[in-house]
């Protein structure tokens, strides 16, 4: 993630109050708790990549050895798994 956990709360009040300012949005929830929400929505996706590395590195364990003995190169190999999961997910990172 490349955002602090402390900003994106920050970030999260400030397009409620934006929101509610120009109109653009009316809450059946308190303010609080819209922000809460966007908060931890907007957690859930900023760490998306964070979450699909650990899956590539989990994937990648099975193949240990060859990478120890230098069969495989491990940067090489988490890149490219990388790329087909994003690519297969549709993720945008």
């Amino acid at each position: 993630m490349r955002i602090s956990k402390a900003w994106v709360s920050v970030i999260a009040k400030e397009i409620i109050e934006e929101l509610i300012a120009k109109k653009l949005i009316e809450l059946k929830v308190t303010k609080d708790a819209a922000v809460k929400q966007l908060d931890e929505i907007m957690l859930f996706e900023l760490t998306a990549e964070d979450r699909l590395n650990e899956e590539v590195r989990e994937l990648l364990k099975k193949y240990d050895r060859d990478i120890e003995k230098g069969r495989m190169d491990y940067r090489k190999l988490f890149e490219l798994t990388k790329q087909k999961l994003t690519k297969e997910r549709n993720l945008i990172l």
